[in-house]
């Protein structure tokens, strides 16, 4: 069904998943990274179809029951998000490097479907160098408040400790070097 392997990466919060992603996407404009649909309000600056395709639920829960996405959450008992299966088949069968950045639970549900799509992943996880570091990145990023923080660390642990569930880990120490990290696992089950 496809040519390439799609690249599913996670990682727990803060480790800087989305900047490894930016630094990998700024050096190998070739790599296409999906964009998810969510039932939820766009932020401001957000654009469609850009950082979310924004549709309405009734939309969504359409194409849910379509089998349209790969996989689909429920976030904060509210929004919906889900990753379309379209377009990731379509780059993929094209032979173009596809990564989907999702968080651990979004990467059980594409384990869960991959064989029934005929989809072949390769699942990568970025892991800090250490907790303290991970605690250190989070609180001086200063986007949350203390309890938010305190919530992101308790679900980082669980995160962690599914690391060994991936295929590959790539330890985040500095931004240029996981991303190259990222690189060499795209160009060698790409042939690139």
């Amino acid at each position: 069904m496809t040519n390439g392997r799609l690249i599913v990466l996670t990682g727990p919060t803060a480790v800087g998943k989305g900047t490894v992603e930016a630094k990998l996407r700024a050096d190998h404009p070739e790599v296409w990274v999906s964009v998810s649909a969510t039932t939820r309000e766009p932020r401001p600056g957000e654009v469609n179809g850009v950082n979310y395709w924004f549709i309405s639920e009734e939309e969504f829960l359409a194409g849910e029951k379509a089998g349209e996405f790969l996989e689909t959450a429920v976030v904060h008992g509210m929004a919906h998000y889900g990753t379309p299966l379209k377009p990731v088949e379509e780059h993929l069968a094209a032979n173009i490097p596809t990564i989907l950045e999702i968080d651990l639970q979004g990467a059980r549900r594409v384990r869960e479907r991959a064989a029934e799509l005929g989809l072949d992943v390769v699942y990568v996880f970025i892991a800090p160098p250490s907790f303290e570091e991970l605690k250190r990145r989070l609180i001086g990023r200063g986007t949350e408040t203390p309890e938010q923080q305190a919530k992101r660390l308790e679900t980082a642990k669980v995160e962690l400790a599914a690391e060994n569930e991936f295929d590959v880990v790539i330890v985040n120490n500095t931004v240029d070097k996981a991303a190259a990290d990222l690189w060499q696992v795209i160009a060698t089950e790409y042939g690139l």
